[in-house]
């Protein structure tokens, strides 16, 4: 396949590669995306839209639906796959400098990847929001605080911090793969304009409104695809 052999030198020749990714990087895990044919937002839960559900407005009224959703609907225990260990591979190789990702799930990191920046947060830290209490699992807080993941939550905004972080990586690099993301949710898309260098590798089964950026457009599934482009 052209789209295979362009991305796969683009890959070769580039020298500061930097990944962002989205849900669908994670669905050949067993994680359903959020907007795709049979995604979390398709169904309502408990007559709640998932959006709604994810809310900060909705958790601070209604915890224990927020708590019962994210146990049936997000916290999955699943495995990386081949897409994820592709890139931790990258990585070790020296080429790929940093994952920016939208995803929760903790996947990239289990596949043995270090630089990561998580955009919207992730499910290995809980707090209290009334105390300021920590842990790494779910836990009742003895000052009856509502405890929630360190997620970003619509109606709230992204960390500046890893904001900052993921604009100076994609600032730097000279190729950006942007994979399984609608590329819908502002601010996280609008850091691809940053981008300077010389390839943009899509890899996404549908198409995007920022697929006219990108040079290579890979038409299949996250892992399918890596595992193709690096023969892992």
């Amino acid at each position: 396949m052209k789209e295979i052999e362009l991305a796969r030198a683009a890959i070769k020749n580039g020298n500061y590669i930097v990944f962002f990714g989205g849900a669908g990087t994670s669905t050949e895990s067993g994680i359903p995306d959020f907007r795709g044919d049979n995604g979390i937002y398709k169904k309502t839960f408990k007559g709640y839209s998932p959006e709604e559900i994810l809310h900060i407005n909705f958790v601070l009224k209604n915890p224990d639906i927020f708590y019962e959703f994210l146990n049936e609907k997000l916290c999955v225990d699943v495995e990386p796959n081949d897409g994820h260990k592709a890139l931790a591979e990258l990585e070790r190789r020296g080429k790929l400098k940093a994952v920016i990702t939208q995803n929760i799930d903790g996947l990239h990191q289990k596949a043995g990847s270090k630089e990561v920046i998580e955009l919207h947060g992730n499910l290995r830290s809980y707090y209290c929001m009334r105390c300021g209490k920590e842990d790494k699992k779910f836990f009742k807080c003895e000052c009856k605080g509502i405890v929630r993941p360190k997620i970003v939550l619509y109606g709230e905004v992204l960390d500046p911090d890893d904001i900052s972080r993921a604009v100076e990586h994609i600032k730097r690099a000279d190729v950006l793969i942007v994979a399984g993301t609608s590329l819908t949710v502002y601010p996280a898309n609008s850091l691809l304009e940053y981008f300077n260098g010389n390839d943009v590798i899509f890899i996404n089964t549908s198409p995007t409104q920022y697929d006219s950026m990108a040079n290579i457009i890979i038409r299949k599934p996250f892992a399918e695809a890596m595992r193709e482009i690096i023969n892992y």
